[in-house]
């Protein structure tokens, strides 16, 4: 049996049995002291406030934060490769990546119309 396959994922059973097998040790072997201290939430060390009407919603901008880092994130993933093979890649990648510069637009657009750019 000569699949290319297989090492990989020998690799990967392998790194199942471990994470499973450090999360069962510490189930098994771990103290059980519980205490009012342990169960309530931590805030960096200060008092836990408590939670807001309604669910404890988060504001908007949280979530455009978090979006503007994805953004960010995948573009750079993207255009990296691409900028290092330019000249390999040719016409077809130019229009490949344009393509890929307007569908990423969107969200920047969707964020800009939401305020996510508007730093208070």
């Amino acid at each position: 049996m000569n699949n290319p396959y297989a090492p990989l994922l020998v690799m990967m059973g392998i790194a199942a049995v471990l994470a499973l097998g450090g999360v069962g040790a510490s189930v098994i072997l771990g103290p059980k002291r519980y205490n009012r201290a342990k169960l309530e939430a931590y805030e960096c060390g200060i008092e836990p406030t408590p939670h807001a009407i309604g669910g404890g919603r988060f504001p908007i901008k949280y979530y455009l934060v978090a979006m503007t880092f994805i953004i960010f994130d995948i573009e750079v993933v993207f255009l990296y490769p691409w900028a290092v093979n330019f000249t390999e890649l040719a016409t077809f990648g130019l229009v490949a990546m344009m393509g890929f510069l307007v569908l990423i637009t969107v969200p920047f657009v969707y964020e800009w119309r939401r305020g996510g750019f508007e730093w208070d």
